[in-house]
């Protein structure tokens, strides 16, 4: 039975690491293809370790600014998508928790209505909404802003409905114990509901930044000028029809660099991430 044991754990190590290394080794390979020059890049095949380019060639990319997108520097580009990210997941934690709390806590007409209104916008593609929001945002004149490029994203229906779920099982107890101490709505949500969210709060963020960063259809609609780009726009831009015409070497470091702060915050809110999906008890 120990022999068995053993086996079946080495096993799945071995799967697991083989997992891990069809997963990581285009990542390496890109890693590989930013140190070297473009030479090198469009002879191959290309080497298997790292060449002598790393320091030329990330520092043209982010201070030197790349000619196909006009000459911006990836630091912008990373900004823009900072911006974004941050905007867009802090801006639908906020909205989606205060209508979850609004709709849990708060009796008033109609607010059922208001959650299932909520809900439904889940049954709408993004193609039927875009349009119109582009419309809006032409009227306001906010076109290539940060508040054009996050405002329309910021509402979630998920989230509303993971907050109202959450919320619902709050005990009744807990509620009324609070208004025995006198504690106003205010105080009830910080003092209270914001500590027993903060691991679905976590959770959602890693997501909704992820979701941010990655945007592609909205940003590339609502942005014309190549400095108020974000970086999978850029990315897009930046590889031409022709190898020739593409300076793949400024490409990879631009796939390397959009790729690490996602990574970043996925390794340093591991723990809450986990903890927000799993745990059941509150």
């Amino acid at each position: 039975m120990v022999g068995i044991n053993r086996r079946s754990r080495y096993i799945a190590h071995a799967i697991l690491i083989l997992g891990i290394l069809v997963v990581a080794f285009p990542i390496f390979y890109t890693f590989v293809a930013s140190t070297q020059s473009l030479q090198t890049i469009l002879r191959p095949p290309l080497p298997l370790l790292p060449g002598d380019r790393f320091w030329d060639n990330y520092t043209t990319a982010i201070f030197g600014g790349i000619g196909r997108i006009g000459g911006v520097g990836v630091d912008t580009l990373l900004f823009n998508t900072t911006v974004v990210a941050l905007g867009i997941a802090i801006g639908k934690i906020v909205i989606s928790i205060l209508s979850a709390f609004a709709i849990v806590f708060f009796r008033f007409p109609f607010r059922m209505f208001f959650f299932w209104a909520i809900f439904i916008t889940l049954m709408l593609p993004v193609e039927v909404r875009i349009m119109p929001t582009y419309k809006v945002m032409v009227d306001l004149g906010l076109i290539d802003t940060y508040t054009g490029l996050t405002l329309p994203l910021m509402a979630s229906a998920t989230a509303t409905l993971l907050f109202r779920q959450f919320f619902l099982t709050i005990p009744g107890e807990l509620v009324e114990a609070a208004r025995v101490d006198g504690a106003g709505p205010w105080r009830f949500f910080k003092d209270i509901l914001l500590p027993l969210s903060r691991t679905n709060i976590a959770a959602l963020f890693v997501i909704m930044f992820i979701y941010g960063w990655t945007q592609y259809l909205w940003p590339l609609l609502v942005t014309n000028r190549n400095d108020m780009n974000t970086i999978v726009i850029a990315l897009r831009k930046m590889v031409s029809f022709a190898d020739a015409d593409t300076e793949w070497h400024l490409v990879m470091v631009t796939c390397m660099l959009a790729i690490a702060p996602p990574v970043l915050v996925v390794l340093l809110m591991q723990r809450w991430f986990v903890r927000g999906l799993v745990e059941t008890e509150k």
